[in-house]
């Protein structure tokens, strides 16, 4: 799940990322968590400025393929306009 918020007058776009304990232990919330931020961090470059983002990992986002979670990304993220 992806909501954004624009923010205006605030630089550059700001992300959060959620993982509750549903999801699973300390280490798949972590994996999941530090799978999200790569994903982020490649396209950070397609990112519109004064966006604030927070992107909740569901469920499935634990047993999810990097790939599969990087297409689901992008069309959360092109679906909320966010990307240019």
């Amino acid at each position: 799940m992806l909501n954004a918020m624009p923010a205006e007058n605030s630089g550059p776009w700001r992300a959060g990322f959620v993982t509750s304990g549903r999801l699973g232990g300390a280490v798949v919330r972590n994996r999941a968590r530090r799978r999200l931020r790569e994903i982020v961090r490649r396209h950070q470059h397609e990112l519109r400025q004064g966006v604030w983002f927070v992107i909740i990992a569901r469920h499935e986002a634990a047993t999810a393929s990097y790939d599969a979670l990087e297409d689901e990304w992008l069309r959360l993220a092109r679906r909320a306009s966010i990307l240019l």
